[in-house]
């Protein structure tokens, strides 16, 4: 008892709250759904008669509920339940009644229940596409209607709305069913019926649905309806509709003007008229749709609205190539303005639109003069002095047409006008500077194209009026830069192109942009060897293409392989262009960096891994030779640094291309070994000592590598004697190692040994490095010895220096060593050739 009175409350807080729209439709549904239950659940095994009515009522409502809400899936359950309840309700009544006419009596009770819950089946029937079952509920309710005629109207209407939904789906066999059994329903019984506008309605959606499932076949059918609807009620929807059938049909123009005719005895609205007129025309009945078109300016001669009508009848004159009638209906209107039958101002617009249109199609056919004939139609409507937007737009148009019929001066007076009505507009600049461009006027087409750029920068102050979209800027720049191209004008297309590279968002659009002003930039410095241009390209355009390259893309039309091509692009003529900036070391480090950059959006297969390498070791290369010039410490550390920074990366990709094939006789190992020595080397980076010890190892070096660092070594500011020597001693020892040795390297060599470790002029020398440079001078005897090839000059060298040793020993007092030093330098002596007896 107490559930069953809880749920019955659920049920009375649902109702009351769902007035006060607490609770939606669909928490509604499912709080019926619970006390529907609920109620049930705590059924009886013998329910008194006013539980079995609650349970009967609750079950039909939210089965009803869930209909409501599209969930009618949910609703057949409840529908059934209620059913039962209906059976079990009937059966109580005739077991207690008393007589046959109270047993009539409970059957018209429980008849009004049965019809609510057949109904709503098949409204859950036809929600859910089973077509049997619906009829078949509606069937049984037709069945019921001799006793229950007041439900007769809403049986007629449940049925349109099956018409209808049906309809909607195109599923027109069954809403033809549907309406007919409206229709037919509705005239049961006159007192109770939906009334005959409703009963037109149904018939008007009938015959529609026999037009649009198959007209030809239920041609018959569909008229039949239509006849019918306006026989129950007229209303200028049937007469459409009938005009439409017939039309559709292929029926005969006495037919047509007949059902035509109908319309003249009754009252029907201008703009109805006008569309049965437009539905004549469309269907090629030109004598119908004209004939009909005059009748109705007659009839409608003194409406405010007439000139509807003249724009319709100019409009199918001109779809129907009869542009000298349409042309004398325009005049005429043009003499009605100015004699006081002026058009309604939404009537003028649309008399603008058509004859802006006609223009265009002329325009577009390259009919420039006709083309101005519409545009010169358009003007006539304006008054002198008049400021317009639309008349800005109209002067531009016809200053376009001049331009192109080469009547440069009428062109001029167009646009002077457009500017006194609409001077900030960026389409009148873009007509100042086609007329610039035409007339070779440099100076004023570049101002004209720095003005739009600054107009297409400020979208709120563009022609919202006119409905301008935001891409407007950008392609009128596009457009500009084309104008400038196809009139040979280079300087004024590179300003284009800027300020468009600047506004673009497509990328497809933006890139090719970019690679149109690098060409025009290139070709620009090959004619006139201007600097300055390469600056550009380096600062500007190549940055915006690495910009955008490196942003994320969400754009669709622009894939990864067209990136990749991109960046393929841009990288090869960066690196052209390092290879042309000889002259000036600068830019050619700076572009080589750029075709770096550019390729790390390419797919790093061995071509682009060899490609960055080399972009990195020419980029250190070349900061490395500035350095060696006049500059500041400052500059000169600044520009090591960034060597070794280049030569670091260098370094990283080198690993990772080595492991792609053989590079044996690959000379990057020893470029980098040598660059990276001399950024250390004249930055006095301790680590220098580190950097050469895996040198020394290396079994493989070169005497040339040795020797390149050991001048490097001594280079300023750098100054590392020990390493110097080091690098020669090294050299040296691979000299005497080879088969036959090379006399004038090795000499070379020694004596840059020599020079290093014996100064000029110095008498207090250490006993081992005497005893060292000793055994170099040994050396060279021993080569000078054994060839002919030893430079004599060198042999000269060797003897004077061993001589002067021996002499500065002796000023010093040593005459032991002294007598052996310039011993040795007579050893010398015996070498020489043409110049022994002049030192003998």
């Amino acid at each position: 008892t107490q559930v069953e009175e809880g749920a019955i409350s659920l049920w009375n807080w649902a109702v009351t709250k769902h007035m006060g729209s607490v609770v939606n439709d669909e928490q509604r549904a499912k709080l019926r759904f619970v006390a529907c239950r609920l109620v049930c659940l705590c059924e009886g095994s013998d329910p008194l008669e006013g539980t079995i009515r609650r349970q009967i009522l609750m079950s039909m409502k939210t089965g009803k509920g869930w209909i409501d809400i599209g969930k009618a899936d949910l609703a057949d359950g409840f529908l059934e339940m209620a059913m039962s309840s209906i059976e079990k309700l009937y059966a109580k009544l005739v077991k207690g009644s008393n007589s046959e006419a109270d047993t009539h009596v409970h059957k018209a009770d429980v008849e009004k229940n049965l019809f609510k819950v057949l109904s709503y089946q098949a409204e859950s029937a036809v929600a859910q596409g089973d077509f049997q079952k619906a009829v078949m509920c509606v069937q049984r309710c037709k069945d019921m209607l001799m006793k229950l005629p007041k439900e007769t109207c809403y049986l007629s209407i449940l049925c349109y709305n099956f018409g209808v939904e049906t309809y909607e789906w195109k599923k027109y066999e069954q809403s033809s069913f549907w309406l007919s059994q409206s229709y037919d329903i509705g005239k049961m019984d006159m007192k109770y019926s939906v009334g005959k506008e409703m009963q037109a309605k149904v018939l008007r959606l009938l015959a529609t649905a026999y037009f649009e499932w198959d007209c030809n076949l239920y041609l018959d059918k569909a008229l039949k309806a239509i006849n019918l609807a306006n026989q129950e009620n007229l209303h200028p929807a049937g007469f459409f509709l009938k005009v439409k059938i017939l039309l559709k049909s292929g029926a005969s123009d006495g037919d047509i003007n007949s059902a035509v005719a109908e319309f003249l005895h009754h009252e029907m609205s201008l703009d109805f008229c006008l569309n049965t007129a437009k539905l004549l025309l469309e269907h090629g009945r030109e004598s119908l749709g004209f004939d009909f078109l005059k009748s109705v300016s007659e009839r409608f001669e003194s409406s405010p609205d007439l000139g509807k009508i003249t724009l319709l009848h100019i409009e199918f004159l001109l779809q129907n190539k009869r542009e000298l009638l349409a042309k004398q209906k325009v005049e005429e209107i043009i003499i009605g303005h100015y004699t006081g039958k002026q058009l309604l101002p939404e009537a003028l617009n649309q008399l603008h639109i058509i004859l802006w249109d006609r223009a265009a199609k002329h325009y577009e056919a390259k009919s420039y003069s006709e083309a101005l004939q519409w545009y010169n139609y358009s003007v006539s409507f304006y008054t002198p002095g008049q400021i317009d937007q639309n008349l800005a737009k109209l002067q531009r148009n016809m200053a376009s047409c001049y331009l192109h019929l080469k009547q440069v001066d009428k062109a001029k007076e167009a646009v002077k006008e457009a500017e006194r009505c609409d001077p900030n507009s960026i389409f009148t600049t873009f007509s100042v500077y086609k007329i610039a461009v035409m007339e070779k006027d440099t100076d004023k087409a570049v101002e004209a194209v720095i003005e739009m750029g600054k107009l297409a920068e400020k979208p709120s102050q563009r022609e919202d009026k006119l409905k301008v979209d935001e891409n407007t800027g950008t392609n009128l720049l596009s457009l500009a830069a084309q104008v400038a191209l196809e009139n040979e004008q280079q300087v004024v297309a590179i300003k284009a192109l800027e300020y468009l590279s600047e506004h673009l968002q497509d990328c497809r659009q933006l890139f090719a942009a970019l690679k149109c002003l690098v060409r025009l930039t290139l070709s620009k410095v090959m004619a006139e060897n201007e600097e300055k241009s390469v600056t550009y390209i380096l600062n500007n355009t190549f940055s915006a293409a690495h910009k955008r390259l490196a942003e994320s893309f969400t754009e669709e039309k622009f894939t990864g392989d067209m990136r990749i091509l991109e960046a393929h692009w841009f990288r090869k003529v960066a690196w052209n262009l390092a290879v042309q900036s000889r002259g000036c070391p600068e830019n050619m480090r700076d572009f080589f960096l750029l075709s770096f950059k550019l390729s790390q959006f390419c797919p790093s297969d061995k071509a682009v891994l060899i490609a960055q390498k080399t972009c990195l070791l020419m980029a250190a290369a070349v900061d490395l030779e500035m350095g060696r010039q006049q500059v500041t410490p400052s500059e000169q550390t600044e520009l090591l640094t960034q060597a070794l920074q280049h030569l670091q990366a260098c370094k990283e990709i080198w690993k990772v291309l080595k492991l792609t094939g053989d590079f044996a006789k690959d000379p990057t190992d020893t470029l980098l070994l040598l660059y990276e020595f001399e950024a250390r080397s004249k930055l006095n980076d301790p680590t220098v000592h580190n950097l050469m010890e895996s040198v020394w190892e290396q079994p493989q070096i070169e005497v040339k590598t040795l020797e390149i660092i050991a001048s490097l070594a001594m280079e300023s500011p750098a100054r590392y004697p020990i390493l110097c020597k080091k690098a020669l001693k090294t050299a040296l020892n691979l000299h005497r190692k080879q088969t036959v040795i090379d006399a004038v390297k090795f000499s070379k060599c020694l004596h840059s040994l020599i020079n290093l470790s014996l100064p000029t002029g110095l008498t207090d020398l250490d006993a081992c490095v005497l005893q060292e440079v000793w055994d170099y001078f040994e050396d060279a005897l021993s080569v000078v010895s054994s060839t002919d090839a030893y430079p004599e000059m060198e042999i000269l060298w060797l003897m004077a220096r061993a001589w002067n040793t021996g002499i500065f020993q002796f000023t010093v007092g040593k005459y032991k060593e002294a007598e052996q030093w310039c011993g040795l330098g007579m050893r010398f002596l015996n070498h020489l050739g043409s110049l022994k007896k002049s030192y003998e």
